[in-house]
């Protein structure tokens, strides 16, 4: 994996519905700051973002069967739960969805981003 491909990822990520607002700052801010001074700094806020943000299986499946996930998705909830439901059985670790997916590339990588 090279930096264009984490530029890539990134962007993926911030355009992504389920983007948390604040790792779609951090992720926005970072690509803004590509290539001037303050990227080192931005990256690692970036990071420091993404650990706190990823959502782990476990935490996906209990808000998936929660009433909140019921508000949010109506009758996709269902749908929803099955989907974390078989994730984990499957043996995931993470979300897959559009946020947690590249995001969890980009941490695998952070060293392109922070060294």
């Amino acid at each position: 994996m090279k930096k264009g491909d984490i530029i890539e990822l990134a962007k993926k990520m911030v355009a992504a519905p389920s983007c948390y607002v604040g790792l779609k700052e951090a992720g926005q801010n970072w690509l803004d700051a590509v290539g001037t001074a303050g990227e080192k700094e931005a990256a690692k806020k970036l990071v420091a973002e993404l650990e706190g943000d990823i959502t782990d299986i476990d935490n996906l499946v209990a808000f998936a069967h929660s009433e909140d996930a019921a508000k949010i998705f109506g009758e996709g909830a269902k749908g929803f739960a099955a989907h974390a439901d078989e994730l984990k059985a499957s043996g995931a670790k993470f979300c897959d969805c559009g946020a947690c997916k590249p995001g969890l590339e980009i941490l695998k990588n952070k060293s392109l981003i922070l060294d």
